[in-house]
């Protein structure tokens, strides 16, 4: 042992006994309870170093402010697939909507879909409008259809669900959830994307029919996923409040056809027919004093 680095000293007798060297008998093993010691400080016993500077608390992380981005990120905690198949119940509805959501409604569904619907109608009006020119003006964007666009789908997704919560808790539903309202209005603007998408068609008939098959779909998604929330109310309030969501909706409808589907749109000004101030077309120089 003294060729590894160790020195053995050996206690010998004047009788050349090595001494009693029974090793079972005078030597006892025990298992180490060191694992146990550390599992047990790190567990029960409170440790001699102060936490890291950056452990979350648990006071701060159960509480979630309005000013904090994680009180609005969970309204968005969704994946692209849950997405998806949220977006194909909505369209082929085969069972409740609110069965699909499975206690979590999302906010990044309806957001995206307002949007994409809000930017296809002002570039439909907008071809719509450039199809109507007869080129003998050069032609310019009205963003006004755009504003237009996003004041009507943002408002009526945003603030009629509200109104219809606030309807329902008034009425006595228990069952009501504002999140869910978001969330069935938001989906059922997805049927508003492929029919916006012929908004440039000049043939009347066309945008007239598409404008009912989008106004059926959607309404029948709403009603067929509303209706277990509104019959909680009393049964008269009940179908007052179905009636009013289908003439909304209904107003919804109409005001795509007449504002983005015809050439001639309230919104937008063809190009060419003067300023605010001059809507008559007339190009006279107005008279300095």
């Amino acid at each position: 042992m003294s060729g590894s680095g160790y020195d053995a000293v050996v206690d010998v007798d004047d009788e050349g006994d090595l001494g009693h060297t029974d090793l079972q008998e005078d030597l006892e093993f025990h298992n180490s309870n060191f694992h146990d010691a550390a599992a047990g400080g790190r567990k029960g016993a409170p440790s001699s170093l102060p936490p890291p500077v950056t452990a979350p608390s648990s006071s701060s992380s159960s509480k979630r402010f309005l000013w904090s981005m994680s009180f609005y990120a969970q309204f968005f905690d969704v994946d692209t697939s849950a997405v998806l198949s949220r977006c194909w119940a909505a369209l082929y509805p085969r069972a409740n909507f609110l069965d699909v959501l499975e206690g979590n409604p999302d906010l990044y569904g309806p957001f995206w879909i307002a949007t994409t619907v809000v930017l296809i109608l002002f570039l439909g009006g907008t071809i719509s409008q450039y199809l109507s020119t007869t080129g003998s003006t050069p032609f310019a964007y009205d963003f006004r259809l755009l504003s237009g666009a996003a004041g009507l789908i943002y408002g009526y997704t945003l603030f009629i669900p509200v109104a219809l919560f606030l309807a329902l808790r008034y009425f006595g539903s228990e069952s009501a959830n504002l999140l869910e309202c978001w969330a069935l209005y938001g989906y059922s603007n997805l049927i508003w994307i492929p029919v916006a998408v012929i908004s440039w068609s000049p043939i009347t008939i066309l945008n007239w029919v598409f404008v009912g098959v989008g106004f059926g779909m959607s309404v029948a998604f709403l009603l067929r996923n509303l209706y277990p929330v509104l019959s909680a109310t009393d049964r008269q309030v009940s179908k007052v409040l179905l009636i009013i969501v289908v003439v909304l909706h209904a107003g919804l409808a109409l005001t795509i056809k007449i504002l983005f589907f015809a050439h001639g749109s309230p919104v937008a000004r063809p190009p060419g027919e003067g300023g605010p101030d001059n809507q008559t077309g007339d190009k006279t120089p107005p008279r300095m004093f």
